[in-house]
């Protein structure tokens, strides 16, 4: 599960559909809102207090369907995995606007920067050590470029941040919510 917990979540308030067999044969569709989402699962909110199968096929505004099961569950708000592991990045996509992705890009950027300039390190000396130009580090500073998770995971080691503070943490206070 901790694999689940560590991928990057993206805040989204849209709705869906949660769609299982009662039992019985009868297809049963439950709308719920889809409150954040991550390349492994999502966290939902139901509209009511019907119960809802430990697997079933949340379906997204877009038409894309997933197979999920249910990882927890706390009142109406169920934490649900994708059966088949990660989504894939075209996936990911439609489950993101593109001014959703576009602003988790500018708030990853922003505390890289912010987490860069509090450890004393210039843009060069960062990006020297992560394996990248100056260049692409500033473009993903600026929420212009994505940086995969495979250096956000270094980059949280250099800097000596958690990577949950880089990801998903709350916005540095000299950046404006674009």
């Amino acid at each position: 599960m901790s694999e689940h917990r560590a991928a990057a979540r993206h805040q989204t308030l849209r709705t869906g559909i949660v769609e299982f067999d009662n039992g019985t044969g009868s297809l049963i569709s439950v709308p719920c809102t889809i409150r954040d989402v991550s390349g492994t699962g999502a966290r939902l909110q139901l509209n009511s207090s019907l119960w809802v199968a430990e697997q079933f096929t949340l379906v997204f505004s877009s038409g894309l369907r997933k197979d999920c099961r249910v990882a927890w569950r706390k009142g109406r708000l169920i934490g649900t995995a994708f059966a088949e592991g990660y989504a894939s990045p075209d996936e990911q996509a439609v489950m993101m606007t593109a001014d959703e992705q576009s602003r988790h890009r500018l708030g990853i950027g922003a505390r890289v920067r912010a987490a860069r300039e509090t450890r004393g390190y210039t843009e060069v000396q960062l990006a020297e050590r992560i394996g990248v130009t100056p260049a692409f580090l500033a473009l993903a500073e600026n929420g212009e470029a994505d940086i995969p998770l495979y250096q956000l995971m270094h980059i949280a080691d250099l800097l000596m941040v958690g990577l949950d503070g880089l990801v998903a943490g709350p916005p540095p206070e000299d950046v404006d919510a674009a």
